[in-house]
């Protein structure tokens, strides 16, 4: 049974408290919009599926108990509170493309003379709900179909060896996860020899969030500081590596957690294959490239601290992007839950996108 990082459960909203993570496993209540977007500017709750669930979620919390006069009052109700939920955090699109779902939505339903305000309440908080299944299925697509694509650039019976960046797993979605769903897939298959993780600094999502998943689904895994990506390639047989996404622009460039980029260039030289796995709401066909996507930036405490105890020098100035973008030209495919895509065939899904993004994570 893998782990629940959003629990929703007769309109109470709880999420696992990931700062505290490995070491104490607690649920906060998350009571509307205000208390959803702290979680998620906190970090308490992150990975970008994850992000749109529990924004969305955070305001059926706060609609559930509201009155309105009017559908034009709850619509426009709705379009303020997602777009301050957008703003939680930048780079990741996926709650930006479920906002702009659920406006429009509201939107329609408003319109429609047909639709009672007690009827666009309940149409509008279904929508919100469904996330939660719809991502899991996604997720587990994401999974069989890139197990697939890496079992079949393999010869024979040989079991993988999976290298990994972040967290990408159960705590970073609705369940089963993204990158590491591929990971969960193959093991599942009994193809899965080994999984390194990479601590993922300054945040160590990788130390305390990956390494814990997979201590807990007991898939065999080996922690590596991220400095040692290089020589794990070499040394280890790496089959592939399987990264997540926060943004995929059209091009096929895509943002990720910091240090995604220098993966990217060693696999290259090493010659293994470099692949990104994420639902079609990570791929954001409105920017042309990866030179456009906004890289959130976080604060200098993340680098000098661990915890309460200072690591670095006091008065050392610091840079600390959360995310960064990997060229297209290194990324062998990108694994959605439609399918195998390379980089250069993104621009072909806006149709497929548009059909099957509607509020999903």
């Amino acid at each position: 049974m893998t782990l629940r990082a959003i629990r929703y459960e007769n309109s109470n909203l709880e999420i696992l408290d990931q700062l505290l993570l490995p070491a104490q496993s607690k649920y906060i209540q998350v009571k509307g919009v205000e208390d959803g977007w702290k979680v998620i500017n906190k970090m308490q709750v992150r990975g970008a599926p994850a992000i749109a669930i529990v924004g969305c979620l955070s305001l059926a919390v706060e609609l559930r108990n509201e009155k309105f006069d009017s559908k034009q009052q709850m619509r426009h109700e709705i379009e303020g509170k997602l777009n301050y939920l957008v703003s939680s955090r930048p780079t990741a699109v996926n709650m930006k493309i479920a906002a702009e779902d659920l406006i429009d939505l509201a939107n329609q339903l408003s319109k429609d003379p047909n639709i009672t305000l007690e009827d666009m309440k309940a149409r509008f908080l279904q929508t919100v709900e469904d996330m939660l299944t719809k991502d899991i299925a996604d997720n587990k697509a994401i999974g069989e179909i890139g197990a697939k694509e890496i079992l079949s650039r393999v010869s024979g019976d040989s079991l993988c060896r999976i290298l990994t960046h972040c967290n990408t797993g159960s705590l970073a979605t609705a369940g089963y996860g993204t990158a590491l769903g591929v990971i969960r897939s193959l093991h599942a298959m009994k193809r899965l020899e080994h999984v390194y993780c990479t601590e993922t600094r300054p945040y160590n999502q990788g130390a305390r969030l990956t390494a814990y998943e997979l201590v807990h689904d007991k898939i065999p895994a080996t922690l590596i500081v991220d400095s040692m990506v290089a020589a794990v390639m070499k040394h280890r047989n790496i089959t592939a590596v399987v990264v997540g996404a926060d943004r995929v622009a059209a091009n096929g460039d895509t943002a990720n957690k910091i240090g995604t980029y220098q993966m990217a260039v060693l696999a290259k030289y090493h010659g293994v294959p470099f692949f990104v796995a994420a639902p079609l709401t990570s791929v954001d066909l409105k920017v042309p490239s990866g030179d456009h996507i906004i890289i959130e930036e976080r604060p200098d405490r993340e680098m000098t601290h661990i915890g309460e105890h200072r690591i670095a020098a006091k008065g050392v100035t610091c840079w600390n992007p959360a995310f960064d973008v990997t060229p297209a030209s290194l990324i062998a495919g990108i694994i959605t839950e439609k399918g195998f895509f390379r980089p250069e065939q993104l621009k072909t899904l806006n149709d497929c996108q548009q059909t099957n993004n509607h509020t999903s994570s």
